[in-house]
């Protein structure tokens, strides 16, 4: 008898095995291949945490919520509270999906609030800051 250790779907298997000597051996036949069993059942994965989105400032606050249009990351913010800005200067620049996007003013104001920083995750519609 010779044993042999047989790993079969990640599952270890010691079995033994018979060797017979040439005279008494029948004629040989092909070896059959059988596939792997199946991997047992796995639990379903938690669903993943969802994150609250501050609420956007009320617009009879004198403002315009500038809102983050996707999910991102800010690299780096171009304005300080206080500063004056024409409609459509660069505010800060958000990057998404590998991509660097320039967030600009929606109108002509000073910046009232900055509820950012860089380096800081935003969801999609967070306000981000406030023009009045």
């Amino acid at each position: 008898m010779r044993k042999f250790r047989v790993t079969v779907g990640g599952q270890t298997f010691e079995v033994e095995v018979e060797e017979q000597p040439a005279s008494t051996r029948g004629p040989s036949t092909p070896l059959q291949v059988l596939p792997p069993p199946a991997p047992p059942p796995q639990a379903p994965a938690p669903p993943a945490p969802v994150r609250e989105r501050p609420a956007a400032p009320p617009r009879s606050a004198g403002g315009h919520p500038v809102t983050a249009p996707m999910p991102g990351v800010i690299n780096a913010l171009k304005v300080k509270e206080g500063d004056q800005v024409a409609a459509g200067d660069v505010l800060l620049i958000l990057e998404a999906m590998k991509m660097e996007n320039e967030i600009t003013a929606p109108a002509a104001g000073v910046v009232r609030q900055i509820t950012v920083s860089a380096g800081r995750s935003v969801g999609t519609g967070e306000t981000m800051m406030v023009i009045g």
